[in-house]
């Protein structure tokens, strides 16, 4: 969209079934949410190498959800199971009003609050160190208020769903059925399925339900809530102010 600029406002949207990247640049400022990125399977072997997708996301995941007291897991983790499709801020899904859910970061030790930040960082750090280092220090500001959730168990090889919520951040991370690959049902849809009755909620992805979830097949998604996706706010002050 636009003409590249160093200036003037201008941005690209990437996106294929796994993918969906809207990037936006004004002058020395960038904006790179909605990101979507998925993947099944999310392990293989290429040239003899053993290639697994999403390790950060799913390592820093974990990190901090055994970080947690007892108490706090109480807070943090839902009583429901993480189901075939928890994501709730995906597809379809711009501007969602999302209820804050799970365990506040004032209520975290420093330590904690730490882990909770290198695990947003893995999100944020999709863009350049310079401009993700912009964004963390937003995402600092907002801390007190940022809210951990958490669906599934804990192991190294758990099926789970987590999310991260603030003001200014948004993060969903969803292991869902795999439909293809290593999957313990068909690939093809029934007709309930496919009409969303197992879907789990919206703006989850396929909605063809069924199966076990498990790592082979993952979802994440980086958002700016409150009207701060595709740099709608940053393109408004810029109109606003500049011309």
């Amino acid at each position: 969209m636009g003409t590249p600029s160093t200036t003037q406002p201008w941005g690209f949207q990437y996106e294929g079934h796994h993918v969906a990247i809207n990037y936006f640049v004004l002058g020395d400022q960038v904006v790179m949410t909605p990101t979507f990125m998925g993947s099944e399977p999310t392990t293989g072997t290429y040239k003899g190498e053993k290639i697994t997708l999403f390790r950060p996301e799913t390592t820093a995941g974990l990190a901090m959800i055994r970080s947690l007291t007892t108490a706090q897991r109480a807070k943090a983790v839902s009583a429901q199971s993480n189901g075939n499709e928890d994501m709730r801020a995906g597809a379809g899904q711009d501007n969602l009003k999302l209820a804050y859910e799970g365990l506040k970061g004032s209520e975290l030790t420093s330590a904690q609050q730490e882990k909770l930040l290198d695990l947003v960082g893995v999100y944020v750090g999709y863009i350049n160190q310079g401009h993700a280092e912009v964004k963390m220090a937003e995402v600092k500001t907002h801390l007190d208020d940022t809210y951990f959730y958490w669906m599934g168990e804990t192991e190294d090889d758990s099926a789970f769903y987590y999310r991260v919520h603030s003001p200014v951040v948004l993060v969903e991370y969803d292991a869902q059925a795999p439909l293809f690959y290593k999957g313990d049902y068909s690939a093809t849809p029934s007709a309930s399925a496919s009409s969303g009755s197992d879907a789990g909620g919206p703006g989850g992805g396929m909605g063809m339900g069924g199966g076990t979830p498990s790592q082979e097949h993952i979802h994440t998604i980086i958002r700016t809530p409150n009207g701060g996706d595709y740099g709608i706010d940053l393109l408004k002050l810029h109109l606003e102010n500049d011309h």
